[in-house]
């Protein structure tokens, strides 16, 4: 059987940013994203943090939200700017990190926020944020634990890296924060790996217009580094902004692009194989493509046909009464056509807007996975967007764990 190669990008439906990929027990890896909302005002709109789910790289699920700003009861009153996460695990908890502003003054009052819940993919409750860390554009939280359980986090932007050693709590500061020497033109986006001993940093510089993917290496994890060069090509974004993980055997790094959207402020996730080489180094790696994959809808799915959709004024489609089953996690699939090659409409379930759902081939599945009420009581709403799209159907699927 030939080798099936991951598609860039391949989170489609939405557009999602600044990966960060974990694999604990090695069966399942997570991707903790940022969500660029639809339509685009900038990176101050960013909210929603989604997680997605793959056995296997190729076939991924899309978990379904797990915090927004207005879950944050410390954090800017205006809401947005969540930026570029992380997730952690320890002693049967998950710890989710994530930049937020604590005032309207956002990029004065940066703080690290924190998180948990006894799933990788859902129960998240906020549970404060560090305290000692953050001020003026330091963001991009990373968190790495050491082979001896040592847990040490990561800070950076505006051209200044930080690392700090955590305590067992994994949300106070032992000691530090320090500054991370040695870093060449360092602009943000800090990842830190252990391999054969050695320990890497990689990170976005400053090259213009669009940023390289930068790493060091060290003995010790939190420097000195010694700078080792470029190793990813520009993707045709502004920033690429990854992560890397080792999953069954093989290292993969995760970073964004905007191929499908065209714009910045819309960009999506992309995947790629790492190599590296005898001596320890990373070899130089390039965006590879593919096309759009399609998804088979389980065959527990509760379809509704378009005959059965009320149609609005506006040139969208209402759902009324969806059942949800049992109550929680959801996906709804959207069987369509459409002549244009970036199609979308605005999903709206229970009155809550959840930006636009993407329809990008002729025909196909998109998706979105979301949270139902028990029972006939929903009401799914696919509202007037871009481009004329034919809705052959809507299907909602349910979670085994949650129904």
């Amino acid at each position: 059987m030939a080798e099936q190669i991951p598609r860039n990008p391949f989170i489609e439906s939405i557009y999602a940013a600044d990966p960060s990929a974990r694999s604990w027990d090695g069966e399942k890896i997570y991707l903790y994203a940022s969500h660029d909302i639809d339509p685009p005002r900038g990176c101050d709109l960013m909210d929603r943090y989604h997680v997605f789910s793959s056995a296997d790289m190729v076939n991924w699920v899309d978990e379904g939200e797990i915090l927004c700003s207005g879950d944050v009861k410390w954090g800017r009153p205006e809401g947005g700017f969540m930026w570029a996460p992380d997730c952690a695990y320890r002693d049967g908890l998950y710890y989710f990190y994530y930049p937020h502003p604590s005032g309207s003054s956002w990029n004065d009052t940066w703080k690290i926020g924190v998180a948990t819940s006894r799933y990788p993919n859902k129960g998240f409750t906020d549970r404060g944020y560090i305290k000692g860390l953050g001020g003026f554009a330091l963001i991009d939280p990373c968190v790495f634990t050491d082979d001896d359980g040592q847990a040490y986090i990561y800070i950076g932007g505006g051209s200044r890296a930080q690392g700090a050693k955590l305590c067992a709590d994994m949300m106070t500061v032992w000691e530090g924060p320090f500054e991370m020497e040695g870093l060449l033109d360092y602009h943000e986006a800090t990842w830190v790996f252990k391999r054969n001993g050695v320990y890497y940093l990689t990170y976005s510089d400053n090259t213009q217009p669009y940023n390289l993917m930068r790493y060091a290496v060290s003995n010790s994890p939190l420097g000195p580094w010694t700078h080792r060069g470029a190793y990813m090509e520009p993707v045709g974004c502004e920033t690429s902004h990854g992560s890397v993980a080792e999953f069954k055997g093989q290292w993969y790094q995760f970073y964004h692009c905007q191929d499908i959207s065209g714009q910045g402020t819309l960009r999506s996730v992309c995947v790629d194989k790492l190599f590296f080489g005898d001596d320890g180094s990373i070899l130089p790696m390039k965006q590879t493509r593919g096309g759009i994959r399609s998804f088979s809808i389980p065959d527990n799915a509760v379809t509704y046909p378009a005959s059965s959709l009320e149609r609005m004024d506006c040139g969208g489609f209402i759902l009324r009464n969806a059942d949800g089953g049992k109550g929680g996690r959801a996906t709804i699939w959207v069987r369509y056509a459409t002549d244009e090659r970036l199609a979308k409409l605005r999903l709206t379930v229970n009155g809550k807007d959840l930006s636009y759902i993407n329809f990008l081939a002729p025909d196909g599945a998109a998706r979105l996975t979301v949270t139902l009420k028990p029972g006939a009581e929903n009401e799914i709403i696919l509202s007037g967007g871009i481009g004329a799209v034919d809705i052959r159907d809507v299907a909602v699927s349910y979670f085994e764990d949650d129904n």
